[in-house]
């Protein structure tokens, strides 16, 4: 069974508030957990208390017995201290056009040099 720390979705609609979860990892977002291990509200501002909380012991063990954080809840977890903080990747670059767009801009811009 492949176990996730991740989070699971509550609140009403607009207002979020995640459960951070102890689940398999074919479960559902939103569905059965094994464990709740924390909570994340992201209404209140950055610095207050109550934005996260996590029961650090019970998540250093779910991670000895081999739980994988998802992206956001290892965030959390490295900000903690629980484990090593991982690389922020690099938002990914909008596409560049392809083969076929490069040429008709070409001949476009060949057609206008002649016109002109």
């Amino acid at each position: 069974m492949s176990l996730k720390i991740r989070l699971s979705r509550g609140g009403a609609k607009k207002r979020p508030f995640y459960s951070i979860v102890i689940s398999d990892a074919r479960s559902p977002r939103d569905g059965r957990f094994i464990e709740r291990v924390g909570t994340y509200n992201p209404m209140v501002e950055k610095d207050h208390p109550e934005r996260l909380t996590l029961k650090t012991e019970r998540i250093t063990h779910w991670l000895s017995v081999g739980a994988q954080p998802t992206d956001r809840v290892a965030r959390f977890l490295g900000d903690a201290s629980l484990i090593a903080k991982p690389e922020r990747r690099e938002t990914p670059k909008q596409s560049a056009p392809g083969q076929k767009a490069i040429e008709r801009a070409k001949e476009r811009a060949a057609k206008v040099a002649v016109e002109a």
